[in-house]
């Protein structure tokens, strides 16, 4: 069974090894040296001799580049991506790593055929094939930009040479492929886009967030039951040069700060446990102060030292809310997944809604659509915001689903079966061949039927009663989720929950509890969906597929469901150390 993908959101265990997750710094007045550093990595003018080099290779393949007797490109892209990323990380009161880093990526997309039939056609299970190089795709970081042809020409050239040997192998499948494969089209034609995004400076104090880091991190030795403890601070900033064959010419940035914090303890009966922080920001100026971290990382020992308490739940199925982040997880795995575009031409996927549009497919007081348009809701970021996609087409609000009724899916340029159009859901991590990809996904019940939260814990009560059962459940957070959409496995999905409480059905009462994990099938969760608050909170965080890992958010109400799954916890029980923390004997 293949379990493709996975959704980290507020975990920092399982994204330390992303670069572009960031750590938050203190609102206040930058010193000397942060001024100082906050220069922008590239001028307006080097900006404009990257394109520049950029177009001159592109044109000059494009009019040059061919095989005798053989077909020559119609489409080229070139995309650059020029990331400067600086961090500081610390465990127990000092610094482990310090990092300030630099690198340049090339992508380039080579096309044979034409916009009906190319070397990317829907044959042989295509649709995510990633091109795998054996020239390096690192770019000259200064301005020699005879340099930066030079790796674009070896690109470009071993790039058509695979594209014209796959569009040969591709149409030769032709002769068996059904009509449904061959029928839609490879590539969609779409507006060109010439924009150039502000040149933007990433200032960054790594001498100031150090000793935060140290304080933080020594402050977290305090907790009685720490085993280990980490914190992360860093600032990704991301300059995108892309230009194509059709006349797209697009310079962007993206700037991402975050700060990850974890704290890790393990219970008396061995079982690991682990709870933690994350923010995001895209500006210093809007990162939390120490005063507000300070209170986090309290309250985050308070719940682990809670966790190590409390009792293990045996399998569970029965009532339960799910809260805004918990309902955005499930949405996003056992829906949202289903509806990227590439999965419904794919013969290996499961197509859960494939040939549904206009049909009935969730509860009809709910609505799902995905806007990276949103650079905000009720004031906070959201990650999944962008101008442009991946493939240079303006970025759109699409309505998924409406009233419960399946009204679209979320589109790269690879058109899939009566949709021609991309509609700017094209993403990729670094330089990665972008697909369709969730943003910002919001998940919103109808107004008249949402009821305020306390209304939706006496019907999770209510629920219970009429159930028999002995108690139901709220599920406040979820760190992460997976799930398989494959056709040779069971469609299925799974949220790793960390705070899970029970609730008297009598009395209200909530009681803390450990040990499992949210699993079920797609449309059977999503159907037994009864009633939403009307309330709604948001989740950040990076979703990781076939294209990589992209920033994401989701927006969603607490959901009450007549029956929800727990299975036991998939982990590895061990013996706590023998010997106390040594900063116990010697404080």
């Amino acid at each position: 069974m293949r379990q493709r993908l996975s959704l980290a959101l507020n975990n920092p265990a399982r994204l330390l090894f992303l670069t572009f997750v960031t750590l938050a710094a203190c609102a206040a007045a930058p010193s000397k040296k942060d001024k100082q550093a906050a220069v922008p990595h590239t001028s307006a003018s080097e900006r404009e001799e990257v394109i520049d080099a950029m177009q001159a290779e592109l044109q000059r393949s494009m009019k040059e580049l061919k095989f005798k007797d053989y077909d020559a490109p119609y489409f080229i892209a070139y995309q650059l991506k020029d990331l400067d990323s600086r961090s500081v990380t610390g465990r127990f009161g000092s610094l482990i790593d310090r990092s300030d880093t630099r690198n340049r990526y090339v992508y380039t997309e080579v096309r044979v055929g034409d916009y009906a039939f190319d070397n990317f056609a829907n044959i042989d299970n295509e649709a995510f094939r990633l091109q795998e190089y054996s020239v390096d795709k690192r770019a000259p970081l200064d301005t020699n930009m005879l340099a930066l042809r030079g790796i674009l020409w070896q690109l470009t050239d071993e790039a058509y040479k695979k594209a014209l040997s796959d569009f040969l192998t591709k149409k030769g499948g032709a002769v068996y492929a059904t009509d449904e494969k061959t029928d839609v089209p490879s590539f969609s034609k779409e507006r060109t886009q010439k924009f150039r995004g502000e040149v933007r400076a990433a200032p960054f104090d790594q001498e100031k967030w150090a000793k935060v880091v140290e304080r933080m991190t020594a402050r977290m030795r305090e907790s009685k039951v720490l085993i280990d403890g980490a914190m992360e601070v860093s600032v990704n900033h991301t300059t995108r040069y892309l230009v194509t064959s059709e006349g797209t010419d697009i310079v962007d940035d993206q700037m991402v700060y975050s700060i990850q914090i974890e704290a890790v303890a393990r219970a008396d009966d061995g079982m690991p446990l682990e709870n933690g922080r994350t923010f995001y920001a895209r500006t210093a100026s809007e990162l939390p102060d120490e005063a507000t971290i300070t209170a986090e990382v309290d309250e985050m020992l308070t719940e682990l030292t809670a966790l190590r308490e409390a009792p293990v739940i045996d399998p569970y199925t029965g009532p339960a809310i799910l809260m805004p982040e918990a309902s955005g997880v499930l949405f996003h795995e056992a829906v949202g997944h289903r509806l990227e575009g590439e999965r419904q031409r794919d013969a290996e996927e499961g197509q859960t809604f494939r040939g549904r549009l206009e049909n009935q497919v969730i509860p009809t007081f709910l609505s799902v659509y995905d806007d990276p348009t949103l650079e905000r809701w009720e004031g906070k970021q959201l990650n999944g915001y962008y101008k442009y996609d991946d493939e240079g087409v303006v970025a759109q609000r699409v309505a998924l689903i409406e009233a419960g009724v399946l009204r679209g899916f979320l589109k790269s340029r690879t058109p899939i079966e009566d949709a021609p159009k991309s509609n700017g859901h094209g993403r990729a991590q670094g330089v990665l061949k972008p697909i369709a990809r969730m943003a910002n996904l919001m998940v919103a019940a109808d107004e008249k039927q949402a009821v305020p939260y306390d209304e939706l814990k006496k019907m999770l009560m209510a629920e219970t009663k009429k159930q028999g059962k002995p108690f139901g459940l709220i599920i406040r957070d979820i760190t992460g989720g997976s799930t398989n959409t494959s056709g040779y496995g069971y469609q299925a999905f799974k949220g790793a929950s960390r705070m899970i409480y029970k609730v008297d059905p009598d009395t209200g009462k909530e009681t803390l509890v450990r040990g499992a994990e949210l699993v079920g099938t797609p449309l059977v969760s999503i159907n037994k969906i009864v009633a939403a608050s009307k309330e709604t909170g948001i989740f950040n965080g990076y979703c990781g597929a076939e294209s990589g890992y992209v920033p994401v958010s989701t927006i969603a109400p607490a959901l009450l469901t007549t029956e929800i799954e727990l299975q036991r916890s998939q982990t590895v029980k061990e013996r706590a150390p023998l010997l106390s923390p040594p900063w116990s004997e010697n404080p």
